[in-house]
């Protein structure tokens, strides 16, 4: 039996994104979209929705307010691009709280964690296909930047720069050591502390840096022993 999904996001590339992380997971089915919580109420009191993936900040009323009012909510993942919300999502029992962009391989624990919670079979993963993407917000846009673009990130304090293949460079309000999570097995390295790169991408390398893309970039001294065990073994 499929797990029935409702996604409510007033972003469509946010929609579209998770539509394409859902179908690479043969137990779960989009049955409906909507972009705001009106049309969201009004789904949910015709369909049956085993699990909601709903956005916190939306026109006239927040994910939060809105699960607030349903009576008998179904089991609900937020996702969102703010983190303040964190605390509060929780003491409504969310099963998570996703924070964009999400990768597929985030999504996965979090479909996992929904399922045995439930005490449902654990889904195998399919392949990821090589136009896997994340959402990023910079200013008042949402950039969809396939994964296997990305060339390195860099660090600038609260903020990342995103290098890409097209020499394209989006600024996020995000911290480095949260998108090296995002991007967990994902062939990214964190080789200092303000730098991740796709490893598939390395052209030339020393013991004291990596050259991605005709760039340079230092290998930190705390990251040294990790890194040169992993570049030894792509020798």
């Amino acid at each position: 039996m499929k797990i029935k999904c409702l996604l409510v996001d007033d972003e469509p590339l946010a929609i579209k994104l998770i539509e394409n992380h859902i179908s690479k997971i043969d137990s779960l089915q989009v049955v409906a979209t909507c972009n705001n919580a009106i049309k969201a109420f009004e789904i949910l009191s015709t369909q049956e929705i085993d699990l909601l993936f709903l956005d916190i900040k939306m026109p006239n009323i927040t994910g939060i307010d809105f699960l607030k009012t349903i009576k008998n909510p179904p089991k609900t993942i937020f996702t969102t691009a703010y983190r303040d919300y964190a605390i509060e999502s929780y003491d409504l029992d969310v099963v998570d709280y996703l924070l964009k962009p999400i990768t597929f391989e985030r999504f996965f624990k979090s479909i996992d964690k929904f399922l045995r919670a439930n005490s449902l079979i654990v889904p195998e993963k399919k392949e990821v296909l090589q136009d896997e993407f994340i959402l990023v917000k910079s200013g008042n846009k949402h950039h969809k930047i396939k994964i296997d673009q990305i060339l390195f990130i860099e660090s600038l304090k609260d903020y990342i720069k995103i290098h890409t293949v097209n020499d394209k460079r989006i600024v996020s309000k995000y911290k480095i050591g949260e998108i090296e999570e995002e991007l967990a097995n994902k062939n990214f390295l964190r080789v200092h502390r303000s730098y991740v790169i796709n490893t598939n991408k390395i052209s030339a390398f020393t013991i004291n840096d990596i050259e991605v893309n005709s760039v340079e970039i230092p290998i930190g001294a705390s990251y040294k022993d990790k890194v040169i065990t992993f570049l030894k073994n792509i020798v």
